[in-house]
C-alpha cells in the first residue's frame, strides 16, 4: 500500500533491531555461553533462519553488540577538542562522560558478559580486540587533537589516553567488575574525575 511503513526495507530494519534488542537482553540475563540463537529468535519473535540471515553466528551477533556498546563511549561532536576552551574544563567533561558510561547498568552487564566470554574463548577475545581496535574513543581523539595543537606535550596520544582512562577505571570499573564493589556515588565520581584530570595535566600540560 502506498505510504505504508511495511516496506521490505523497513520490515528488515525492524527485525534487525528486534534481534539486537533480544540478543542484548538474553546475553545480559544468561551470559554468553548459555545464550543460543534459538533463544534469541524466540525473544525477538522471528525464526532462527531470520536471525542467521542477519548474523552468521552468535559470535558475530555478540561482536556487533559490543561495537554498538563501544560507540556509546565515543564522545559526540559537542565533546570534540576546542582550541578556544580551557583544557581542564574540556577534559573534565570527557572524563565525566566516561564515568556516566561506566555507571550505566546496561553497559556494566554487557561488559561483564564480554569479559567472561573473552576468558572462555581466547579466539573470541582476539576478534573483539580486532573489531573494537578499529574505533578510537573520544578521549583518545581529544588527546590527539590537543597534542597536535601544541597544548599538550605528548609523543604517544594513545598511550597517554590509556593512562588517563586507567586512572578512572581503577576506581570506577575494575573494582566493580572483579570484586563486586558498589558503584561510586556522585561525590566519589567527581573526586576521581578531578584527580585524574589534574594528574594528567600535571604530566602532559
Amino acid at each position: 500500500m502506498p505510504g505504508s511503513d511495511d516496506t521490505p526495507t523497513r520490515l528488515t530494519d525492524r527485525k534487525h533491531a528486534a534481534i539486537l534488542d533480544a540478543a542484548v537482553a538474553e546475553f545480559r540475563a544468561a551470559g554468553f555461553e548459555a545464550t543460543t540463537m534459538d533463544r534469541i529468535a524466540a525473544a525477538a519473535g522471528v525464526s532462527k533462519r531470520t536471525v542467521y540471515n542477519h548474523f552468521p553466528s552468535k559470535d558475530a551477533l555478540f561482536l556487533r553488540i559490543l561495537e554498538e556498546m563501544f560507540a556509546r563511549g565515543v564522545g559526540g561532536p559537542d565533546l570534540a577538542y576546542r582550541a578556544d576552551r580551557p583544557l581542564r574544563a574540556q577534559l573534565f567533561e570527557l572524563v565525566d562522560q566516561k564515568l556516566r558510561l561506566l555507571d550505566d547498568p546496561h553497559f556494566v552487564d554487557l561488559a561483564r558478559v564480554a569479559i567472561a566470554a573473552g576468558l572462555h574463548s581466547p579466539e573470541l577475545a582476539r576478534q573483539m580486540l580486532e573489531r573494537l581496535g578499529d574505533r578510537e574513543e573520544g578521549i583518545t581523539t581529544w588527546v590527539r587533537a590537543a597534542a597536535a595543537d601544541g597544548r599538550l606535550k605528548i609523543d604517544d596520544p594513545l598511550f597517554a589516553s590509556h593512562q588517563l582512562q586507567s586512572l578512572v577505571k581503577g576506581f570506577a570499573f575494575w573494582p566493580q567488575m572483579s570484586m563486586g564493589q558498589p558503584a561510586l556515588d556522585a561525590a566519589q565520581q567527581r573526586q576521581v574525575a578531578e584527580g585524574a584530570v589534574d594528574m594528567f595535566l600535571a604530566r602532559y600540560g
